[in-house]
């Protein structure tokens, strides 16, 4: 009897305790952080909506970078911060649904240690090329490849990033073999792209678009479903290695001790931002399409992902190298 006693007079007086935190909220600056370097594509969301959020909150909301061991290093700061609110996580496809199949011994869980807030956009993807390389359709590559083999090197974000799940999809789609070199994110990826050491990628139309509209990349395929409306002329991939699929998706989590009412906020404020017209139009433009789910839809969906991508990277043979 004591023992429970001890128990329900723990659970009233974290109730009031809980109370008093939300409405406290926030009372210092709330930084997003970015398992990425500054330039890629979650790095641009995040600051396309953390000015509006900072106004909505009225604290300072900042942007974190902090890169490194494929996102976990940045993925582990957030699912080890104090669970008040004050710290959210930007992740991606890869650190929030694959990362935990690539790496079953990181020092998190995601499932436990994370509550979802909402699915921020889902992102179009481009199979981008140097100039100087000699690929204009995605026939053309495969058939380059195919007279190649591992000898024709592609960038990623980073071992299980969604540009390493989507070249070595099309790897074993195609019956091809390119090679990964990993970066550190996106943005120094598109570094060594851009300057010809890595002849091609499979990433973020967000990031990728000037470099494309300059003249810098040439954007051969998209790797979504559709063609996008920002590059109407640009084929699928699927157009001609059927089955081939692959859409990326950044959202937003919290740690998963976050009080209730502070996630409801949040999430009440995010949505809000993401459906304001100026926000939707400029993310729109990049190939980031505003969703604003729910925090129950995208716990499922994040599920549902894993799932999906569990049955690829075993047929497909991917590894975290």
């Amino acid at each position: 009897m004591q023992r429970l006693l001890t128990i329900v007079t723990a659970i009233a007086l974290a109730g009031p305790c809980n109370a008093l935190l939300a409405q406290s909220f926030p009372s210092k600056p709330v930084r997003i952080i970015v398992a990425f370097p500054p330039g890629g594509g979650t790095d641009i969301v995040a600051r396309t909506i953390s000015p509006k959020l900072s106004d909505a909150l009225g604290q300072q909301v900042v942007v974190d970078n902090r890169a490194g061991a494929s996102g976990l290093l940045g993925t582990e700061l957030a699912a080890k911060a104090v669970p008040d609110g004050h710290t959210i996580f930007m992740g991606t496809l890869g650190n929030l649904s694959v990362n935990p199949l690539l790496f079953p011994k990181a020092p998190f869980d995601v499932g436990r240690d994370f509550a979802p807030l909402t699915q921020a956009v889902s992102v179009t993807f481009i199979l981008y090329c140097h100039p100087s390389f000699p690929v204009k359709t995605v026939k053309d590559l495969i058939t380059l490849v195919k007279a190649h083999p591992g000898q024709i090197n592609y960038a990623s974000s980073g071992a299980g990033g969604a540009p390493h799940l989507a070249a070595e999809l099309f790897n074993s789609l195609a019956g091809v073999k390119m090679v990964h070199i990993a970066y550190k994110g996106s943005g120094p990826s598109f570094i060594d792209v851009l300057g010809g050491q890595v002849p091609l990628t499979m990433d973020s139309l967000t990031q990728g678009l000037p470099y494309v509209k300059s003249g810098r990349l040439r954007a051969v395929a998209t790797l979504g479903p559709a063609r996008t409306p920002v590059l109407p002329e640009v084929p699928t991939v699927g157009e001609t290695l059927k089955g081939y699929e692959v859409v990326n998706w950044f959202g937003l989590v919290a740690p998963a001790a976050t009080p209730r009412d502070v996630m409801n906020r949040l999430h009440g404020e995010i949505v809000k931002i993401l459906r304001m017209p100026d926000i939707k139009e400029r993310l729109s433009s990049q190939g980031a399409d505003p969703v604003g789910s729910s925090q129950e839809e995208f716990g499922a969906f994040m599920k549902s992902e894993t799932a999906k991508w569990a049955r690829v990277i075993k047929e497909a043979n991917i590894r975290a190298d």
